[in-house]
């Protein structure tokens, strides 16, 4: 079966052409990073404008690369949640209206869903079962995955997600947006050792996390070196080390709650995806204690880390096959979910 995917629930515009036997055919994606960074951050209404400008072109690119038409498509899947509600929107009616029009099933899929089977487009793919640690700017939980649709939560942060402190903590320290990758450049050129930064809930004894102390600490410490300096200001070599300081801190808590799950469930895979899974030195930790206890973790390509529309499409062919997608064509109606617990799929 062919699939399209659409995703749309932030400040990417996805579409991508998955096929159930041969895998991902096509995908193109379109980034807004440069229009949000000149306000710092996203802004909901101009996301959404974006996204009806840019999703027709993107089909048409996907349709091109994998040499096909929309009559070769069998089913037509879009994130329905969670998001940002106007950028759902965009992505839901778009592809409810090429459903309606082509007579096929639109099939709403979970954006944490998508993430968390996106590793199973990489070669070699993880088989079932597997622990995940899903880890992005919205959300950082750990959960145990024993099939398509069979999630048991393990744990998950109680305030501010691991993105979301590299983030917040790269705009403290005056990087340009999006602050996570910034901050992960400038920390190459620093020294972890120099600032003692807290690692919170690390000893906790369960699978929860907490990020917002850490950037508490990342704005006293800027606090301390902007008031030291004659300028008023840190040196780069200052903010590089502090960097670097702030990477080790929330790398360090997601190896050890990741290491204490596979303990913890007897488990020999680990899934790390969502953006935060682009992180080179969250990479190497991983694997190098995987190796040490005889198990694997396994990542999505560079280029699906961030959110996109190869997720969703495959996603949907998961559960398509596996009896758990709505294929009723004739219900047109449609919703989305801003807000919307994986527990409740």
């Amino acid at each position: 079966m062919i699939v399209i995917g659409y995703e749309s629930s932030c400040d990417e515009t996805g579409v991508a052409l998955v096929c159930s036997r041969r895998g991902l055919l096509a995908h193109a994606l379109h980034s807004q990073v440069a229009m949000h960074s000149e306000y710092g951050g996203v802004v909901p209404e101009l996301a959404s404008r974006d996204h009806i400008q840019r999703i027709v072109p993107l089909t048409d690119t996907v349709l091109h690369d994998a040499g096909l038409s929309l009559g070769d498509v069998q089913a037509v899947a879009y994130t329905a949640g969670p998001g940002l509600a106007g950028a759902l929107l965009v992505g839901a009616s778009v592809a409810r209206s090429i459903a309606w029009a082509l007579g096929l099933p639109a099939v709403p899929v979970h954006h944490l869903e998508g993430h968390l089977l996106s590793p199973r487009l990489a070669d070699p793919a993880p088989e079932f079962p597997f622990v995940a640690l899903l880890v992005s700017g919205g959300h950082t939980q750990l959960m145990r995955v024993e099939g398509v649709g069979q999630y048991e939560m393990l744990g998950e942060t109680l305030d501010d997600a691991a993105g979301e402190a590299f983030d917040k903590s790269a705009k403290l320290m005056g990087l340009g947006y999006p602050g996570g990758p910034a901050l992960s450049r400038l920390a190459q050129e620093g020294d972890s050792k120099v600032y003692a930064l807290p690692r919170p809930m690390l000893h906790s004894g369960d699978l929860d996390f907490s990020f917002s102390g850490l950037k508490t600490a990342v704005l006293t410490q800027m606090k301390k070196l902007e008031s030291a300096a004659g300028t008023g200001a840190a040196t780069h070599q200052q903010k590089a080390d502090l960097a670097a300081a702030t990477q080790a801190a929330i790398v360090d808590v997601l190896a050890v709650k990741a290491i204490r799950a596979m303990d913890q469930t007897g488990m020999k895979r680990l899934v790390v995806a969502g953006g935060v899974g682009a992180n080179l030195r969250l990479r190497e930790h991983l694997q190098k204690a995987m190796q040490r206890r005889g198990a694997r973790v396994f990542f999505p390509p560079l280029a699906l880390c961030t959110d996109n529309g190869a997720m969703i499409a495959y996603a949907a062919s998961q559960r398509i096959e596996a009896g758990l997608a709505d294929l009723n064509v004739g219900d047109h109606a449609f919703t989305v979910r801003p807000r919307w617990p994986l527990q409740e799929l």
